[in-house]
């Protein structure tokens, strides 16, 4: 679907080339009206960006070429957002720094007026402190690319009582519940979906896709956790891997 900030973005990577254009040239190649690039372009400049323009026969754009550019073209609602977003992880891992060195590049690659709505979010929003377990941000990394692979992932997990395990998994989901961190994923040895704490896991590694994909066995992780794994009870906070009772049957063709 063909949007205002989607043509928009398409505009300004054309003028990032550093050439002018003229306004007939930008509209075949946006396949758009000449008033439609005129007005896009007006968009850009109310965004903050330097579109430069010359009027009369033969009209151009260009972008002054001091300008960098920042890649994301986002709406004032967009940027409330992600900074409301950052926020909340920086006020429930404090330690963490990822969240706020994020928040801080962000703002400074915005155009004015976005960096200034950005400031203003920041300034006026409070988070209270939940105090969730951290997040090993490399983990998180590792799990997120195996998901998309649809890669397996090899690593040592450390149950509750401290006895050690290798296990094999494809990855499903990563997730915040009760304060902790749990890896959702099918244990192939064990022919079984579990879940295992983010903390407990050591030394993890790819096994490179990718495989045949396991429908997730209901309709919701939510679901599978409210009913016991599967077993029909009431509402219960993830078991480690590998605790009596925690196994789930195969997937039966139902998804997440």
């Amino acid at each position: 679907m063909d949007t205002p900030s989607s043509r928009s973005l398409r505009l300004l990577s054309l003028l990032q080339s550093g050439r002018e254009w003229s306004t007939g040239e930008l509209a075949s190649r946006l396949q758009v009206s000449e008033r439609t690039v005129r007005r896009d372009a007006r968009r850009l400049r109310d965004l903050g960006y330097d579109v430069r323009s010359r009027p009369g026969p033969g009209a151009g754009y260009r972008l002054r070429p001091s300008v960098r550019v920042p890649p994301p073209l986002l709406s004032s609602d967009e940027v409330s957002t992600i900074i409301t977003s950052l926020l909340v992880i920086e006020a429930w891992m404090p330690d963490d720094t990822a969240a706020s060195t994020a928040r801080a590049k962000l703002q400074q690659v915005l155009p004015p007026g976005l960096r200034h709505r950005a400031e203003a979010t920041a300034n006026s929003t409070r988070i209270l402190h939940q105090d969730p377990a951290p997040l090993d941000w490399t983990l998180a990394g590792s799990l997120t690319d195996a998901v998309a692979a649809g890669a397996r992932v090899h690593f040592h997990y450390v149950d509750q009582h401290g006895h050690e395990s290798r296990r094999t998994v494809q990855p499903y989901r990563h997730l915040l519940r009760r304060r902790h961190w749990y890896l959702v994923g099918y244990d192939i040895d064990r022919d079984g979906w579990r879940t295992f704490r983010l903390d407990r896991i050591r030394t993890i590694s790819t096994v490179p896709g990718p495989y045949r994909p396991r429908a997730f066995p209901f309709d919701s992780i939510d679901h599978w956790l409210g009913s016991d794994f599967g077993r029909g009870g009431g509402p219960s906070t993830p078991a480690p891997a590998g605790a009596p009772g925690r196994r789930t049957p195969p997937a039966t063709g139902h998804r997440g």
